[in-house]
């Protein structure tokens, strides 16, 4: 059977080398170069390739957590999609503009409606998408951006109690665990809703840690089943954090005895639900600048990376400008310089 070809061209992450870039103006473009190393370089601006291209001149930028997964080569999200060329840039070609685009309304700024195309819809998703309802304790694993977010909008949406779980103050006291606390917290019974916002990279034992070290598995399930072993009798749990593969030692049994309901919602319907979170913006309802942290310039963001990488100087979301930024949005955080 003869494969269907893509209706929009693909593979081009890099439009000067693949011949689609405008060879008279140039653009700065931050560019992956090899594990653990990306390099600012002055390249071609994208010029239209299909009809449906629109050249989006960029006003502002950020780093998700999923950039550091293609900085330290364990995946890019743009090769599972055939190859396109990064928003970490003074311009970028959009496929299929006239619907991958949401026009901002002049009461929105830039640095405001920038996170509906990042964690807004991602974390909005893991609050719906898992069963966040009026009155319902929800615990959420992770406390970065996608997971400060994901507490706003489980009590946006009802939930009448939020914990939020987070390895920042150090190890349990001995002989306590998430799950005995968090059954602890919640009369016995634990959280009616789970959500993990973190990811199976991250291993607590030393067995997972040699497993992934050695190839017998790409995740670990160890958050997952601290979900499923916390949560009450047919609650609901949430897997929004990055997953890659296969894991050992998940706990199957408990999710079946006890009915629990285990979604992968990590990949969010974006176009979904901007509009509406859009609107919630305008109402003042959510207020995305209470997760940004840092505010940089495109020319700093080598420095940038090492720095996110790190989570150096309580860095939690981050905001890039270019030379076509507008002023500061009030509620912003002060420019870094470096």
């Amino acid at each position: 059977m003869t494969p269907i070809p893509p209706s929009i061209t693909t593979g081009i992450s890099n439009y000067e080398e693949t011949g689609h870039g405008d060879p008279v103006h140039k653009m700065k473009a931050l560019t992956w170069q090899a594990p653990n190393q990306v390099k600012l370089l002055e390249t071609a601006r994208p010029t239209i390739v299909d009809d449906g291209d629109v050249i989006v001149k960029i006003t502002g930028s950020t780093i998700c957590g999923s950039d550091l997964h293609l900085l330290h080569c364990m995946f890019g999200y743009s090769h599972f999609t055939e190859g396109f060329a990064g928003g970490q840039a003074e311009f970028v070609r959009v496929p299929y503009g006239d619907v991958n685009l949401l026009p901002l309304p002049d009461d929105v700024p830039d640095e405001v409606g920038l996170y509906l195309s990042d964690v807004l819809c991602t974390s909005w998703n893991a609050v719906v998408d898992t069963g966040v309802q009026p009155g319902d304790t929800v615990a959420v694993w992770g406390g970065g951006p996608v997971g400060q977010m994901a507490v706003e909008f489980a009590v946006v949406n009802g939930a009448k109690r939020v914990i939020l779980i987070d390895g920042g103050q150090g190890p349990l006291p001995k002989g306590k665990t998430v799950v005995s606390v968090l059954k602890k917290m919640c009369d016995g019974r634990g959280p009616d809703v789970a959500i993990e916002c973190a990811a199976g990279e991250y291993s607590k034992t030393l067995s997972h840690s040699l497993q992934r070290a050695v190839g017998l598995e790409n995740d670990n399930p160890e958050l997952v089943n601290e979900m499923i072993e916390s949560v009450r009798g047919f609650g609901s749990c949430g897997v929004t954090g990055i997953y890659t593969g296969y894991c050992n030692g998940f706990n199957i049994g408990s999710l079946m005895e006890t009915g629990i309901r285990l979604i992968g919602n990590g990949q969010a319907p974006v176009h979904k639900y901007w509009e509406n979170l859009l609107l919630l913006i305008q109402q003042g309802k959510i207020r995305p600048l209470n997760m940004v942290s840092h505010r940089f310039r495109l020319e700093d963001m080598v420095k940038v990376y090492d720095l996110f990488n790190h989570r150096a100087d309580g860095m939690q979301k981050i905001s890039v400008l270019t030379q076509y930024s507008s002023p500061p949005a009030p509620g912003t955080p002060a420019l870094t310089v470096l």
